[in-house]
C-alpha cells in the first residue's frame, strides 16, 4: 500500500470513529517497513489526527505510535486535547504520562518544552494538572506535597520567581511515580519559567470554578467540541478548525 493510500485509510479509519482500526493500520506499517515508514506517515498526519490515537492510550499494551511520536507533534495534539470536553481530563493525563514518561531514550524536558512553547500549552498543562490544584500549590509554596506543611498562603507571582531555583527538598526518585508528582517536580526544579506559567493558569481556573463559572460558559459560542461520551466510545472525533488561523495554529 503507497504512504498516501495508508494515510488515506487511516484517516478514513478516525473518521468513522474505528481508532482500534486506525493504530492497527499504523502499528501494522510499522511491522512491516520500519519505524523509520512510520514516523513519515505520522508527520504527514494532521494533529487532530495523532490525537484522536494517542488519546486512547491503553496502559494494558505498548502504543508504537506513543513510542514514536515526536515532541512537537505531541505537542500539537496535546493543545487541541480539550476540543474533546473531557471534564475528567482521564485522557489528557493518561495521553501525556504514557508519552512524556514512556520507556525509551526521550526525553521528559524535551517534550515539556515544546508544549510550553506552543499558544494554549501552559493551559493543557493547567487542565493535567485540576484537580491537584491544592498539593500543586502546596509544591509551589513550601517544595512538598504534603498540604499539611502549607499555611493555604498562596505565593505571589514575584515570590514565586524567587523561589523558582531553590534547592529540592525532595529528590526525583522520591516523587518518580510516572504520574502528576513527577510531571509537577520536573516542571518547577528543569522548567521553572514554565511552571509558574502553568500555575498561574491553573488558580485562574481554580477562580473562575469558584464563582460558578465552568467550561461550559466560559463561551456561548459553539466551539467545534463534541461530548466526550461519543468519542469514548469510538464515535466521533473533533472537527477540524476551518478558519486559517485556527488550522495555522494547530
Amino acid at each position: 500500500m503507497s504512504q498516501l493510500a495508508l494515510i488515506e485509510k487511516t484517516q478514513a479509519l478516525i473518521a468513522a470513529g474505528d481508532i482500534v482500526g486506525a493504530e492497527s493500520v499504523l502499528t501494522e506499517l510499522a511491522d512491516s517497513e520500519g519505524d523509520g515508514a512510520l514516523m513519515v506517515v505520522l508527520e504527514q498526519l494532521p494533529p487532530k489526527d495523532i490525537l484522536a490515537v494517542i488519546r486512547e492510550y491503553d496502559d494494558s499494551k505498548e502504543s508504537i505510535v506513543n513510542l514514536l511520536i515526536t515532541p512537537q507533534q505531541f505537542a500539537h495534539a496535546v493543545v487541541i486535547e480539550k476540543q474533546y470536553k473531557d471534564l475528567t481530563r482521564t485522557h489528557l493525563r493518561g495521553m501525556m504520562n504514557s508519552v512524556i514518561f514512556r520507556d525509551d531514550s526521550a526525553d521528559a524536558i524535551e517534550f515539556l518544552t515544546a508544549i510550553g512553547d506552543l499558544e494554549g500549552g501552559s493551559e493543557a498543562l493547567a487542565d493535567y494538572f485540576t484537580e491537584k490544584w491544592s498539593r500543586v500549590e502546596a509544591f509551589a509554596r513550601s517544595g512538598v506535597f504534603d498540604t499539611v506543611e502549607d499555611d493555604g498562603e498562596m505565593l505571589s507571582e514575584q515570590a514565586l520567581y524567587q523561589s523558582a531555583y531553590v534547592r529540592p527538598r525532595v529528590d526525583l526518585d522520591e516523587v518518580a511515580d510516572q504520574d502528576w508528582m513527577q510531571m509537577a517536580w520536573t516542571l518547577r526544579h528543569e522548567l521553572p519559567d514554565l511552571f509558574i506559567e502553568m500555575l498561574l493558569v491553573l488558580r485562574a481556573k481554580a477562580r473562575a470554578h469558584d464563582l460558578g463559572l465552568d467550561e461550559e460558559e466560559e463561551t456561548e459560542e459553539d466551539d467545534g467540541k463534541v461530548e466526550t461520551g461519543d468519542t469514548d466510545r469510538g464515535k466521533a472525533t473533533p472537527a477540524a478548525r476551518e478558519d486559517d488561523d485556527e488550522e495555522s495554529a494547530i
